[in-house]
């Protein structure tokens, strides 16, 4: 009797298993139709490495266990620190890199975010609690759908929308920003509209070549790497095989973004020194780079454009001290959650920064900044009103103030008017100048988070090392995390190789005018 339940229950799981593959590995892959445009003399191949940092990378160099980023490096530009968006977190980075803009225009305050019009907190995927919490059909919806077609501000414009109005084309290969001006159908899965995750068809506007895990695949050879195990086709592999297929077919266009995402998750659990994450990340640019008759022909045919889009602090292995539990902080205030909409505050955390909402809007902020200054570990608090954008520490009770337009300038020739102590901000001022410390691009990335969506809200930034929480929160100690201003999650690795020009300051928000510029 017990072997016959021992069969059963085996038979069962490897029913479930060949549903599985079959429902993922026969979806159709796509045919690469003309793009109708004269390509630029050399296409450009820009891929975006999920925290990749200059220390361990050079680290890796230096072992020789990074040859093809060490290649690139030594045939072309190394710029060691060139600074992030605010939060930093792919989707909100990956906005900025895309439009030229920070939160305060391109509108995607972060991974996690509270919509006030909607009462619910947005989530583009993080922790498995976080994502239940919000519903996995919502948070499928949002970083699908709704992310491209809703919350992506119109009043911005993409890399792949301004290049399709210069008549060229561009490719996207697992970006989760890809909106453009070419109407896209994607293939569900039949088990994922079976279980009413995703409609049976979904049309979106994309770059020319839209390329999305199980959702949109061009190589066939992909077909075993796009499973729910493998994050339904994000991951490194299935981001080298379909660029592989463009760079071997000869149809890469004027513009290739690709992700790469494995490292993160790597760095997350091993902390942001693990030198065989960046050996791993190097293995995919070997392929991509063997894709040509020679390395020299590889730079010689395209330009090649490799960066981070954030880094990462060392996470305290005692979570006791390594976790700023805000449900604790705050606890005299009562939260909202999908059960309790009525809650005052409801608190959206992003690893080393957080929202905090106020959904009661007789809630006086100082008091809660109050209560948060009273916890050493946080950096800095900051919230805006009637314009102007207010900080303070645990170190400082006189608040610093500062707004958009004034008589104080920065090196990024961004214009101020600011107040009181500039220390809060790492801020060094001398004869009208400003220079950045800790914060690298402090002024004008915390304005951008601070005006990213509607509501009052607080920020809060911890201090390297330490990482907030809240009930449905996913931890990093131990590990690694990012999120925060400061410089150690903020300084991130560009390899150019392939063109002598750059972006015209050391910031990803400067990189769509560089890219345009690079097509002309």
């Amino acid at each position: 009797m017990k072997l016959n339940k021992v069969l059963l229950i085996t038979i069962t799981i490897m029913i479930v298993v060949l549903i599985l593959v079959f429902s993922f590995s026969l979806s159709p892959t796509r045919e690469i139709a003309p793009t109708g445009d004269v390509p630029t003399d050399k296409p450009i191949i820009f891929i975006t490495v999920d925290s990749l940092m200059s220390e361990p990378l050079q680290k890796a160099i230096d072992q020789e266990k990074a040859p093809a980023l060490s290649f690139l490096i030594n045939h072309g530009q190394f710029h060691r620190d060139m600074i992030s968006s605010y939060p930093t977190m792919s989707v909100a980075i990956d906005s900025t890199v895309l439009t030229g803009t920070y939160p305060d225009q391109h509108k995607i305050p972060g991974l996690i975010w509270f919509n006030k019009n909607e009462s619910r907190i947005i989530s583009y995927g993080s922790g498995f609690r976080e994502i239940w919490n919000n519903g996995v059909k919502n948070v499928t919806h949002d970083s699908i759908i709704r992310l491209n077609k809703e919350h992506l501000s119109q009043n911005v414009e993409t890399i792949h929308e301004a290049l399709s109005k210069k008549n060229l084309a561009s490719a996207s290969i697992n970006g989760l920003i890809f909106r453009g001006n070419t109407e896209q159908d994607l293939n569900v899965p039949k088990l994922v509209s079976f279980t009413g995750l995703l409609p049976k068809s979904l049309q979106m506007n994309g770059p020319t070549i839209l390329s999305l895990g199980a959702l949109s695949q061009y190589n066939p050879k992909n077909d075993f790497h796009k499973f729910i195990w493998k994050r339904m086709g994000v991951n490194n592999q299935f981001t080298v095989n379909e660029l592989k297929y463009l760079i071997e077919k000869n149809n890469l266009p004027s513009f290739t973004f690709a992700y790469l995402p494995d490292e993160d998750a790597e760095l997350h659990k091993n902390g942001p020194g693990d030198i065989k994450a960046i050996e791993r990340t190097d293995q995919s640019i070997q392929q991509l780079l063997n894709s040509y008759p020679s390395w020299e022909d590889a730079i010689d045919q395209a330009i090649w454009i490799i960066f981070g889009d954030s880094a990462q602090s060392s996470v305290k292995d005692n979570k006791k001290t390594a976790l700023i539990n805000l449900n604790k902080l705050l606890e005299d205030y009562s939260f909202w959650d999908t059960d309790k909409p009525n809650g005052q505050i409801a608190i959206a955390i992003n690893e080393r920064m957080a929202y905090i909402n106020l959904i009661d809007e007789n809630i006086d902020p100082l008091n809660i900044v109050k209560n948060l200054q009273t916890d050493n570990r946080i950096g800095f608090i900051a919230w805006k009103n009637d314009g102007i954008n207010y900080v303070l520490s645990p170190e400082s009770n006189e608040p610093f103030t500062f707004s958009v337009n004034g008589p104080i300038t920065d090196q990024y020739q961004q214009t101020w008017t600011i107040d009181g102590d500039p220390s809060i901000l790492d801020l060094t001022i001398q004869e009208g100048t400003i220079s950045y410390g800790d914060y690298p691009d402090a002024l004008a990335r915390l304005h951008g988070a601070l005006n990213s969506h509607e509501g009052p809200f607080i920020i809060v930034d911890a201090k390297p090392q330490y990482e907030f929480i809240e009930e449905h929160s996913h931890d990093h100690a131990g590990g690694g995390a990012h999120g925060s201003l400061h410089r150690i999650d903020s300084l991130v690795p560009l390899i150019i190789t392939g063109t002598n020009q750059k972006p015209k300051y050391n910031r990803l928000v400067d990189f769509k005018q560089w890219i345009i510029d690079l097509t002309e």
